[in-house]
């Protein structure tokens, strides 16, 4: 399963995770926007449909939902929709039942929010807001009648218990997919560089493919960079999707390369979603 990120509302972010480059509290630098024009969203689902992606997830910074973002995120779904036959996955942060419940009402099939690490170790790298707001918003978007989409980072300086934890948590969430990120290092960032073999990353998956069989474990940022000189080892150890293109504000590889890519491991792209 291939699946796109369009980051529809970029920076300026109140919230001061130390992991993320679009946090105001790190300077970092990047482009910043309030709202991308519908026009270059749509073009982007477009691109994204052909190539092959499945999945196209509108984000935006911030904390939360707020009603300025739930009708720019519905518009911005009902344009797509009208169009195209993609899985539109919101991804908008902490949102109550009946924020959740317009998006599900509007034809947004997936939520996508990360619970990132721990519950013990999520106070060490954010303090804004705590963990237990994030994983209520993880359950609230599966009674709303959404597919949840819910992963994480590692590399942010956890321990091999808070893994395990992080773990344990997604299995009493049993998201539809769930996102493996490798920390990406940055110069604006607090958090050291952390050298992720591909030895630790190949236990890392099998580790969440075995406690979520039924959940699409999915590879996302940091891959291009653990996975550089053997890509076909991680789906060896069981990832069933991958990102594909760019991501948030860090360039990914070009989606005809991940083509390729598949196309050389005799993987099959999926054409349809079975939720």
């Amino acid at each position: 399963m291939l699946c796109a990120i369009c980051n529809i509302s970029s920076g300026n972010c109140s919230e001061d995770c130390s992991f993320c480059t679009q946090s105001a509290y790190n300077d970092s630098k990047i482009e910043t926007f309030r709202k991308k024009p519908l026009e270059q969203i749509l073009k982007e689902a477009r691109m994204a449909k052909k190539n092959k992606a499945l999945g196209f997830c509108l984000v935006t910074s911030g904390k939360g939902m707020n009603d300025r973002k739930l009708d720019f995120v519905c518009e911005a779904t009902k344009m797509i929709k009208k169009e195209l036959d993609l899985m539109v996955i919101a991804c908008n942060g902490i949102a109550n039942f009946e924020q959740l419940k317009e998006l599900k009402k509007i034809g947004v099939d997936s939520y996508n929010h990360n619970i990132e690490t721990s519950r013990e170790f999520y106070n060490k790298i954010c303090s804004t807001h705590d963990w237990d707001e994030r994983f209520e918003t993880c359950q609230m978007a599966k009674e709303a009648g959404l597919m949840l989409c819910c992963g994480g980072i590692f590399g942010l300086g956890e321990s091999k218990e808070d893994r395990k934890e992080y773990i344990k948590a997604l299995q009493d969430l049993q998201p539809f997919s769930s996102p493996i990120n490798f920390f990406l290092p940055h110069e604006a960032l607090k958090i050291p560089a952390y050298d992720m073999s591909e030895n630790e990353a190949v236990n890392i998956i099998k580790n969440v493919k075995s406690a979520l069989p039924n959940t699409k474990v999915m590879i996302a940022a940091g891959r291009e960079q653990v996975f550089a000189k053997n890509p076909k080892a991680m789906f060896e150890a069981g990832v069933d999707a991958i990102v594909t293109g760019n991501y948030l504000t860090a360039k990914g590889d070009e989606p005809c390369k991940d083509l390729r890519l598949l196309d050389s491991l005799n993987l099959q792209v999926q054409s349809e979603c079975h939720g």
